[in-house]
């Protein structure tokens, strides 16, 4: 997903990819909430998301995603597919949604540049992990989407204060 702005900076829009284990709640919901408030302050962002797992390949977002984006007024759309080695240079940033993601993405990467790209959200100063809603009822999928708007706020603000 690309939430360019006009710029007209010149500058290489930063690239983003969200990382959960299967890519169809987590990551792709991550996706489509930083891509609305990149768009909202007119900041060129290029956005992605994928999984640490092929369970889910090919796939759309998981319903209850889709639903409870929609019902926010954000359209979460998306084709699961599995993180590979060679997204560390297609990324200025790589964002696990959890700290078994973490772990999975830094065994994965091929040099210490590619690892000091990986980096959790944050929330009030300190790292968090997004619980995984799958399985679980609609209310979690709510939970998520709050969790995430705060920490993609944050994850801007952060971004742009580095760049």
């Amino acid at each position: 997903m690309d939430a360019s702005a006009t710029g007209g900076s010149g500058l290489k829009p930063l690239r983003i990819c969200f990382v959960c284990l299967g890519n169809i709640c987590r990551s792709p919901a991550a996706e489509a909430v930083l891509a609305r408030l990149a768009a909202a302050d007119g900041l060129e962002v290029t956005i992605d998301s994928a999984g640490t797992s092929r369970y889910h390949l090919g796939e759309s977002p998981h319903e209850h995603t889709r639903t409870e984006g929609s019902r926010r007024g954000i359209a979460v759309e998306h084709m699961a597919r599995q993180f590979a080695a060679a997204d560390f240079d297609a990324f200025d940033v790589i964002v696990p949604m959890d700290r078994a993601n973490r772990r999975d993405l830094l065994h994965l990467a091929p040099t210490e540049a590619a690892r000091r790209k990986v980096r959790m959200l944050r929330v009030e100063g300190e790292d968090i992990e997004v619980p995984d809603p799958w399985g679980l009822a609609p209310a979690a999928y709510a939970d998520m989407f709050d969790l995430l708007e705060t920490a993609c706020r944050q994850l801007l603000t952060d971004v742009r204060g580095s760049g």
